[in-house]
């Protein structure tokens, strides 16, 4: 029944609070190691989330691990989408532009951190997947609940950007969303964050 609630039971990424204000947070990452697939959302019917189940066949979820091993990998969360789709902001996942890309999408998975490299991951069998280390990185953070539709994370988007240059934090890349719930859970209870990469 937790689960319903938005109970987040999985390894979620560590993380060190830099700064925290009333309106958001900035935070830093650790390296990590990610299973990530980009694609555009017309071979999914429209569906900005139609990578997710390539992912979810990679670790096993739903059946036999699509990897070389085939080995089954835990779930962790956030899911991150960074989409190329760009909102106007005084200003990426959701979302992470790639700006020589047309109306893709990123969707990751952050494994677990028992992988500390790539090559320690299990080679994807679907082509489409990928495995990528991202170096340590700092965000600006904001957390919010309800369902990240795209007219809320536009709007979550462009007020955390305002706070972060109003601070004089250099913002040095695009926007992701990460949703930290499956989508059953009861809107009031999903956990949500938009995050914006700093200096």
């Amino acid at each position: 029944m937790g689960i319903v609630f938005g109970k987040i039971c999985v390894e979620t990424p560590k993380y060190e609070s830099i700064q925290s204000t009333a309106d958001y947070e900035i935070r830093k990452y650790p390296a990590a190691v990610i299973a990530q697939v980009t694609y555009d959302p017309i071979q999914f019917k429209g569906d900005k989330d139609g990578g997710f189940k390539l992912l979810t066949n990679y670790i096993g979820i739903f059946g036999n691990p699509q990897n070389s091993n085939p080995e089954k990998i835990a779930m962790t969360t956030p899911v991150i989408t960074k989409s190329s789709e760009k909102i106007a902001m005084t200003t990426p996942v959701v979302t992470k532009s790639d700006d020589g890309e047309k109306n893709t999408v990123t969707m990751q998975f952050i494994l677990p951190a028992t992988y500390t490299k790539g090559e320690e991951a299990p080679k994807p069998l679907d082509e489409r997947v990928v495995i990528v280390e991202e170096g340590e990185r700092k965000y600006g953070v904001v957390k919010f609940g309800g369902t990240a539709s795209d007219k809320v994370v536009k709007e979550k988007v462009e007020n955390l950007k305002k706070l972060l240059e109003r601070d004089g934090c250099k913002i040095i890349g695009q926007f992701e969303l990460a949703r930290y719930n499956p989508t059953w859970i009861l809107p009031p209870f999903k956990t949500n964050e938009v995050r914006i990469p700093v200096e």
